[in-house]
């Protein structure tokens, strides 16, 4: 299998269709370029040729989340010729389908007759297959018609690929064009796909807009932003296409929306990857989060399953929409997640008070109710009051993949001690009691609001916790005190300094003199990177700066705790940390990735890719708009009619400026420019209080 780098490989995502192509345009066999569907790859190759050539590559340019632009030329071939007559220009874009329209242009003045032949073929690998490098001969090619057509061997999934004028021969599409002389001829490539269940054919749900912009970006694009340093400014405008990109529906409900974790790999429904996107995202695309939170609802737990890990009131880790044989033998629902249940209480507080209506709030209750019972109950595995996740003892038995760590840090080595060791289960994370308190606080708060019981009950539960964490958790080296990243099995604190403690500043777990000792120690070299924070400090026996999760840096992770840092007023510190992320940004053409290598900024003069991290991923994308408001430090409370502003000073840039913030059933806009601050609020029913930036004692 070949890794997935910046360069070698140009990617389209709409939804749950990707096309993972060459930087030409073509897709080669061989690895894991492809046009995906669903989890299955139906086109392994798509390859033109013009008069039996390959046109000469020119250029690549990403043109959106959804689209891409190739150039290319045809070399000379006539005597005394010295610059190419013919150029070529690909515009793809994948909405509902693969299209590829080809314009050729003739710089000189006699037409020129053209052949054009396209290839294509298919193995309908799945996507696990692809990832672990497993390769399947081609289907047959049936070209009895205009259009080609490729069938698995169920007769279950097959692929339609049609050229412009084209006819079929020997499993190509060929058809020939004139170019007029100093003209131009459009020709269309397009691939189409399809299942068939129990002998009735299904397309899979499309949402289309005109010009290919889906209206997963109808929302994301009411928000402008204008920023007098453009590399936030192209941040932030990335990571809301990018988001679109990732849109996908429900088929249960095609108006409930969420983000897709990422590309190429997980382009489907992650619990704990959607919730923390559709909070990033909140007051750019707030129906992002009420659909995400409807989604989850609709696939919460309800009864105890070994193999899925399901438990009543459980939020679902990791959903496959596609055939068992897309699946790669994944399971279609499992539930091996630690933090997705608080955060779901968390994030719909967080929508509530930013507008969510209270017919959607009253239908999520129930759920809300059962996340909460869930993390005193099933969540606590052996009864100590925190919430962890057991050791796999059935693993043989079950016959299912299952994962060794169940936070976001899911890795088999992803809980270290300082000397390296990798901590054994069960495992009490130290975040997850951050979310785990936030949610029995803002969980009370909705109970209160909808005349429920239990809101002082659960109040008490976390201020239970918040004790024992303050016990349990702190431990001490050369550089003072810091929250371990976890208690091992033998209620040990696992004590390898890592990014998890970022999290906890958001959640109002830590008093003020904690929160000052996790602002030091984030913000000390061994832990920031200068391009971003790294997942665990370079003073570790573990650390590794190319481990995907012992040293790599994560965008939405650095995002998260600069958030957190905000918000506590830690301005110096969230300043700090934001800075590495944005001069991280051009450097990925400011498509910020899943993961990038650790390595200190100050000995190499780029941020280093990860090899295969996902491009786009929906939190690495969303974390730009975070960092935005981090800035702002934007914070509503719809409910009692009031938002909050406290930039922080001095920002890093002169001005800010950000139009159709979204907020209730209005908007407002907000700029600040050289330290003043001005907003307009337009029907959103709050009243706007701009207040000098907290700032922390030292």
């Amino acid at each position: 299998m070949r890794d997935i780098g910046p360069l070698s490989e140009v990617l389209c995502v709409r939804g749950d269709a990707l096309v993972m192509s060459s930087p030409n345009g073509d897709i080669v066999p061989g690895g894991d370029q492809g046009y995906y569907d669903r989890d299955t790859r139906f086109l392994n190759r798509l390859e033109l040729r013009v008069d039996g050539r390959t046109p000469l590559h020119l250029a690549a340019v990403s043109t959106g989340g959804d689209s891409a632009l190739f150039h290319a030329c045809l070399p000379p071939t006539h005597h005394g010729e010295v610059d190419p007559s013919i150029s070529l220009e690909r515009q793809r874009v994948v909405d509902g389908g693969l299209r590829d329209r080809v314009v050729l242009r003739n710089a000189a003045a006699a037409p020129v007759s053209l052949e054009l032949t396209v290839r294509v073929g298919t193995d309908f690998a799945s996507v696990q297959e692809v990832k672990h490098g497993k390769l399947l001969d081609e289907v047959p090619v049936d070209d009895t018609a205009a259009t080609l057509r490729m069938t698995d061997a169920a007769g279950t999934q097959w692929t339609r690929v049609h050229l412009t004028g084209g006819d079929t021969r020997d499993g190509e599409l060929t058809t020939t064009v004139v170019v007029p002389g100093r003209g131009e001829h459009v020709v269309l490539i397009e691939a189409d796909t399809s299942s068939s269940h129990d002998g009735d054919e299904v397309r899979w749900p499309r949402v289309r807009a005109p010009g290919g912009t889906g209206v997963a970006s109808r929302a994301t694009t009411r928000t402008t932003v204008d920023c007098s340093d453009r590399r936030l400014r192209r941040l932030v405008e990335r990571g809301m296409r990018d988001l679109a990109s990732l849109d996908q529906r429900d088929p249960e409900d095609l108006g409930d929306r969420y983000a897709a974790a990422g590309s190429p790999w997980f382009l489907t429904l992650f619990g704990r990857d959607a919730l923390w996107t559709a909070f990033m995202a909140l007051p750019f695309d707030p129906e992002l989060a009420r659909g995400t939170l409807r989604v989850l609802a609709r696939r919460q737990g309800t009864r105890h399953d070994p193999v899925s890990e399901e438990q009543p009131g459980r939020i679902v880790h990791e959903v496959r929409f596609g055939t068992p044989a897309s699946r790669g033998g994944l399971l279609e629902c499992s539930y091996g997640s630690i933090d997705a249940t608080p955060l779901f209480v968390a994030v719909t507080h967080e929508a509530w008070r930013w507008g969510l209506d209270e017919e959607d709030l009253e239908a999520l209750m129930p759920h809300v109710e059962a996340a909460l019972d869930w993390m005193r109950d099933a969540g606590d595995v052996d009864g100590d009051g925190f919430l962890e996740y057991a050791r796999h003892e059935d693993e043989d038995e079950a016959h299912v993949r299952r994962l060794a760590n169940q936070g976001w840090k899911d890795s088999g080595d992803g809980v270290r001690f300082a000397d390296g060791t990798i901590a054994r289960p069960p495992i009490a994370l130290a975040e997850v009691q951050g979310y785990a308190y936030a949610a029995a606080m803002r969980g009370a708060d909705l109970l209160d609001h909808t005349g429920r019981p239990g809101g002082d009950r659960w109040r008490r539960w976390a201020a239970d916790l918040q004790r024992r964490f303050r016990e349990a958790f702190w431990v001490e080296d050369a550089l003072g005190p810091y929250p371990a990243i976890a208690l091992d099995e033998h209620k040990r604190p696992v004590d390898g300094p890592a990014s998890n403690m970022g999290h906890l500043l958001m959640t109002d777990l830590l008093d003020g003199a904690e929160v000052a000792h996790v602002a030091r120690r984030l913000t000390h070299p061994s832990l920031d990177s200068g391009w971003g924070l790294r997942t665990l400090a370079s003073t570790s026996g573990g650390f590794n700066p190319l481990s995907y999760h012992c040293g790599s840096v994560w965008p939405h992770d650095t995002a998260i705790a600069v958030w957190g840092l905000a918000r506590t007023g830690r301005v110096d510190e969230a300043l700090q940390l934001a800075r590495g992320l944005a001069e991280a940004g051009p450097w990925f053409e400011y498509r910020l990735p899943e993961l990038f290598a650790g390595f200190a900024a100050e000995d190499t003069i780029t941020p280093v890719p990860y090899p295969a991290a996902c491009r786009p991923q929906a939190w690495a994308s969303a974390s730009a708009l975070l960092l935005l408001r981090a800035l702002l430090v934007i914070e509503a409370d719809v409910p009692h009619g009031a938002l909050t502003l406290r930039p922080l000073a001095p920002l890093p840039c002169e001005r800010i400026s950000l139009t159709g913030l979204r907020v209730a059933d209005g908007t407002i806009d907000v700029d600040v420019d050289a330290g003043a601050v001005s907003v307009q609020v337009h029907d959103a029913g709050v009243q706007v209080a701009i207040e000098a930036p907290r700032r922390a004692a030292p």
